[in-house]
């Protein structure tokens, strides 16, 4: 977890450079220091750092399935996110054509993609912030 000081600093940097006008500025300020007071800093600090552990144990995860052996457990989760993506195609395209697809199902479907797709493509980008504030 990085420590209350350190993220009021980095807090304070980004302030400094991002926000030109003095008052805008005074007034950032302020509401970060507010926050810093009220401990909702370090309650997101904290969900920050709960979102990393998160991240590095899908990491984990996906190194465990591809150094096995087993054929199955290096392609389920991308053989799932393909049975979802053309179930969710079919369905788009029976609606599209005047057939009645059930709306509950599309919706369903189009919520596990988007949660798996989120795993596959937004799952690295804490990952690489990390690394990069590491080196």
């Amino acid at each position: 977890m990085f420590p209350l000081a350190e993220v009021l600093g980095i807090g304070t940097k980004l302030i400094d450079k991002l926000i030109p006008d003095p008052e805008a500025k005074a007034k950032a300020q302020l509401e970060l220091a507010q926050l810093a007071q009220s401990g909702e800093l370090a309650k997101m600090n904290a969900d920050l750092e709960a979102y990393r552990v998160e991240q590095n144990n899908l990491t984990d995860r996906l190194k465990a399935d591809m150094s096995s052996d087993s054929w199955m457990s290096k392609n389920v989760r991308p053989m799932t996110l393909v049975a979802i993506l053309l179930l969710y195609c079919t369905l788009a395209f029976m609606s599209a054509f005047g057939h009645n697809a059930n709306e509950s199902y599309v919706s369903l479907l189009g919520q596990w993609g988007m949660l798996i797709m989120s795993f596959y493509f937004g799952g690295r980008t804490l990952e690489k912030i990390m690394e990069m504030r590491k080196k």
